[in-house]
């Protein structure tokens, strides 16, 4: 998932392996929001989704994010639910429909996307994508070819973001 701006060609883009029902992801937007301070739109953070097995509301979690991006507002939403992980563990699908109204979007809507299914597809794609590539836990990024895993530990992955992009910057487009 990316915000629904035109893509630069000369972005730097930074996939995130995320599942919003996981508290680590949680920790890491500060990085994220971090990293699109300094970089503005040279950088291009896209969410992943790799929702696991063990947070029962994660894979209905990124179908929601889906539908928030397609209605304009999709890290808004991802952000508004990872700040509140734990009412999602408590309330589950209903805390997504929630957070959609919250956000002025149309919430039937929401619902209506949660029970057929219209976004398993994508969220299926990113989680066989992230498997294919090493992802086995959140958050995940990836920039300029390489895998840093979050999962463990957070500390100094910023910095290691903001030395590879600042070298892809510095080369330029490919």
């Amino acid at each position: 998932m990316s915000d629904s701006s035109p893509v630069r060609t000369d972005a730097v883009v930074l996939d995130v392996w995320c599942e919003l029902q996981c508290p680590d992801c949680r920790g890491a937007l500060d990085d994220v929001r971090a990293l699109r301070a300094r970089y503005g739109d040279r950088l291009q953070p896209r969410l992943r989704h790799f929702p696991l097995e063990k947070h029962q509301h994660a894979f209905a979690a990124a179908q929601a994010a889906e539908e928030a991006l397609e209605q304009g507002k999709g890290w808004a939403y991802v952000e508004a639910v990872l700040e509140r992980v734990e009412e999602l563990d408590r309330r589950g699908e209903s805390f997504l429909v929630e957070v959609a109204r919250e956000l002025g979007l149309d919430a039937e809507e929401f619902d209506t996307a949660l029970i057929d299914g219209r976004h398993i597809l994508v969220v299926d794609a990113d989680q066989a994508e992230g498997k294919a590539i090493g992802v086995s836990g959140t958050p995940t990024y990836v920039i300029g070819g390489e895998r840093l895993d979050g999962g463990k530990s957070q500390e100094g992955l910023r910095e290691r973001i903001e030395g590879i992009a600042d070298r892809l910057l510095a080369d330029g487009p490919a």
